[in-house]
């Protein structure tokens, strides 16, 4: 017979967003992985996974590869990206600071997991703005904020390069992940199959 496997990473915590956001830049800040950081696109090309400690609780977070718009289509990493996102518990939303359209982004990425996966948008979530020590954020932090109180949406400011904002985020991630409970997408089981191969008769 022919089987196909599909393997997919399990993480209590999945950091998505575009390329270049600083999913990787973020996931060094809170943990000891050590994922490729570089100023192109899909420096990360499978997901990174990171233990991180907030007392004494700890968990897992998954560095997930660029999103990009037509990903639930198979463009970009496409279904290489979301599939790892159906068995996470909790979605980070990494957006980048110094994009004009930061409600748009999110808009995208909600709108593929949805598109791939309905049961993929339900999933908790948390929105941080990446890259706030860089002078054109800092600038517009007060309007950031005003944008997104406006649409009622709770948003954590962060920089990954130099740790600011990082601990009150993976705080409330972990507040989160103890009243969630198991937030992974059951998928339905195939029935299990049982093969008994009858011993060959006996030459007489």
């Amino acid at each position: 017979m022919r089987l196909v496997l599909d393997l997919k990473f399990i993480a209590d915590v999945g950091i998505i967003g575009y390329p270049n956001v600083g999913k990787s830049t973020l996931l060094a800040a809170v943990s000891a992985a050590k994922p490729k950081a570089a100023a192109y696109p899909f420096t990360t090309l499978e997901p990174v996974l990171g233990e991180v400690r907030v007392d004494k609780r700890t968990f897992i977070v998954a560095e997930i590869p660029g999103l990009v718009e037509g990903a639930h289509l198979g463009r970009g990493l496409g279904h290489d990206f979301l599939r790892h996102a159906e068995r996470t518990k909790v979605l980070l939303h990494l957006l980048d600071g110094t994009s004009l359209n930061l409600i748009a982004d999110l808009n995208t990425l909600n709108k593929e997991l949805e598109l791939y996966k309905p049961a993929l948008a339900q999933k908790p979530q948390v929105v941080a703005i990446n890259k706030i020590d860089l002078p054109e954020v800092k600038a517009r932090l007060l309007e950031i904020k005003d944008l997104f109180k406006s649409k009622g949406i709770k948003v954590y400011f962060v920089s990954g390069a130099n740790g600011q904002g990082v601990s009150e985020l993976i705080s409330a991630i972990a507040d989160i992940l103890g009243k969630s409970g198991n937030g992974s997408i059951e998928e339905p089981e195939a029935p299990l199959a049982v093969f008994r191969p009858k011993p060959k008769a006996k030459r007489s």
